[in-house]
Order: C-alpha cells, then sequence, then structure tokens
C-alpha cells in the first residue's frame, strides 16, 4: 500500500511543478540513449553549482567535494565522481522528505562542502559517492573523523568492484581502529520508517544485489551506526532519473525508501 502512495505522491508532485512523476519503462522497450548513466557531462554541473545557501536550521541535502585520483585532461575535469547524479538526486529527495515527514525541508537548494570545511558540522548528514576514486587530505581525513565522532552521519554509494580497496585503504586513515562491518537486515536503520526488505535491491544498470556495510561506534552493531555504505550500488541514481521512467516503478519506490529510512535514522539516532 505504501508503495503505490509512494508512486501516487511522485504523480502529486509533478503536478505541483516539482518534476518527480516515477512512470515505468515499457517492458522491453529500449532505454534512451540520452538517459543514461550520466544525465549531465559526467558530474560536471556541480563544477559550476550556485552558492551555498546560507545556512537556517533546516534539513539541506549536502553533498561531499573530494579530490579524486583521475579524469583530469590538462586543468579540466572529464568525469567529476564526486559530483554523480548532481543535481537531481539532491533536489528529489528532499522533496519526497517534504511530503513524507513533518521536518522542515530545504527544497529549493542543496549544498556541496568539503570535509575539512568547517560548514560540515552545520549538516548531520552529508553524501559522499564515487569513493574509489577518493583521495583526502590529512585535513579532510582529520575533519571527516571529527564529524563522524561528533554526531555526523555518512551515506557512501555509487561504487563497486576493485573500487573498494581504496575506500578501504581511506577509512583506515579516518578511523584507523574502525572495521566495515556488514549492516543485518534485521538493523534499525532498515526499519526505521519503511519495512525494507533487501532482496528488493538491485544494481540499476546491471543488476547485480547490493551489500550494505557500516561503521559503528566501538565497532559495536548494537551501538550508533556513523556511516552506511551501499556496495555494488547506486541508489541515488534511481532518485536522479525518477522523473524520466527510465527505471521501472518499483525499483525507484524502493530506492526512494531506503533514502527516506537513512535520513529518519540519522535524525533520530
Amino acid at each position: 500500500m505504501r508503495s503505490y502512495w509512494l508512486w501516487a505522491m511522485g504523480r502529486r508532485l509533478w503536478a505541483m511543478g516539482y518534476g518527480l512523476l516515477v512512470v515505468a519503462a515499457p517492458v522491453g522497450a529500449a532505454r534512451p540513449l540520452e538517459a543514461q548513466r550520466f544525465r549531465g557531462v559526467n558530474g560536471e554541473a556541480a563544477l559550476s553549482a550556485p552558492p551555498n545557501p546560507p545556512y537556517d536550521g533546516r534539513f539541506t541535502y549536502a553533498r561531499v567535494k573530494f579530490t579524486q585520483s583521475c579524469c583530469m585532461m590538462g586543468d579540466r575535469y572529464w568525469d567529476v565522481k564526486w559530483g554523480h547524479d548532481y543535481p537531481e538526486a539532491d533536489q528529489h529527495l528532499p522533496k519526497i522528505l517534504q511530503e513524507l515527514t513533518s521536518m522542515r525541508i530545504r527544497t529549493e537548494a542543496s549544498v556541496i562542502v568539503t570535509l575539512d570545511d568547517p560548514e560540515l558540522f552545520k549538516f548531520p548528514f552529508v553524501y559522499l559517492c564515487e569513493v574509489g576514486y577518493w583521495l583526502p587530505s590529512d585535513k579532510e581525513t582529520a575533519g571527516l573523523r571529527n564529524y563522524l565522532l561528533k554526531g555526523g552521519f555518512v551515506i557512501v554509494d555509487d561504487f563497486e568492484g576493485p573500487h573498494w580497496f581504496n575506500f578501504e585503504s581511506q577509512m583506515k586513515k579516518v578511523l584507523p581502529e574502525a572495521r566495515l562491518i556488514p549492516v543485518p537486515a534485521s538493523h534499525p536503520i532498515f526499519d526505521s520508517f519503511y519495512r525494507i526488505e533487501l532482496g528488493a535491491y538491485r544494481e540499476g544498470n546491471f543488476g547485480t544485489p547490493p551489500e550494505f556495510f557500516g561503521v559503528f561506534e566501538n565497532n559495536d552493531p548494537t551501538k550508533r551506526l556513523l556511516m552506511i555504505v551501499n556496495y555494488n550500488f547506486d541508489v541515488s541514481e534511481f532518485w536522479e532519473y525518477s522523473d524520466t521512467g527510465y527505471f521501472p516503478i518499483d525499483l525507484t519506490n524502493e530506492a526512494y525508501k531506503l533514502g527516506v529510512n537513512y535520513i529518519i535514522y540519522a535524525f533520530s539516532r
């Protein structure tokens, strides 16, 4: 019932001018070339993002900008790894949250922050993607460590395969004693708003099952979850394309459920 309601709410958002209609692609239909993985130019929209709006206490979607290990041609990026799925994903999830919750949500803008920016601590949640190419400086490493230990929550998303090894290596610099622990289906993050059935999730383009890992306080899965890690998965790509029909309704709805649960968990623990 909730899945239908979420889809119907997407129709309502579209009618209100938010551009969030969730529709199913026809069975067997070819996916249009222009709707392939990067709607923009491989995340370059993030490079020309408007200035961050002033902090006003509302929930604001925050994305981490970082130094990356690849994809420069001269002084120009040809693939901005940290900007993948921007700005659509950063716009769409807050609009869903606004309709579902009583939280004060900023829907007209999102922010982009670096891990060594003092402004980071104004945002209790941040999104970090493509960590196979993430190369934090010593200051950024310290900033993320302090952010996590002081109550911040991080969603790590959109990486796969051997990219795990760089992420694991960088996390050892952030929290040397921390372990990346599988998050079981029984964990409260999967029941903080919707009851999540993990078997419903598949990577959008190749259909592989994702794995979910976490960084826990004192490496104790009964204590606070500091970071949720979507491995072999890209949940924000479903949010990005939810107004195009690129992914089927049921997969898009499940992706929104996961995002809603992540945010509710982050704000209630």
